[in-house]
């Protein structure tokens, strides 16, 4: 079964510009997010979902894959279900199950997730 982690993470945040990549005791948000993921039994592949090639690469730097977004889908007004539906149009991967993890909570863990 493949199990597969999308992260969201788009650069434009209205209360917090660049939240995404903040600094959170010492790492950047969306670090815990895919630590979360790496530490889960039954994920296969984490894919953060961004308009941000900055933050894109950062992920990267952590062991995700990453899925450059268009624009369209990371606004404010864009919803969850826009978001995974473009991902999964455009990135033809067989997925079995779908773990959307926001980066936003960096106290989760891969237990959590499991």
């Amino acid at each position: 079964m493949n199990i597969v982690a999308l992260i969201p993470a788009r650069s434009g945040s209205l209360g917090l510009k660049n939240k995404n990549i903040k600094i959170f005791n010492k790492k950047p948000l969306i670090y815990y997010a895919i630590k979360a993921a790496q530490q889960s039994k039954l994920i296969n592949k984490i894919i953060v979902s961004s308009d941000s090639k900055k933050i894109l690469k950062i992920s990267k730097g952590y062991g995700a894959s990453t899925f450059l977004r268009p624009k369209k889908y990371s606004t404010s007004k864009s919803t969850d279900l826009e978001v995974i539906k473009n991902f999964i149009k455009d990135t033809k991967i067989q997925i079995d199950i779908m773990v959307f993890l926001r980066p936003t909570n960096p106290f989760r863990t891969g237990n959590d997730i499991d």
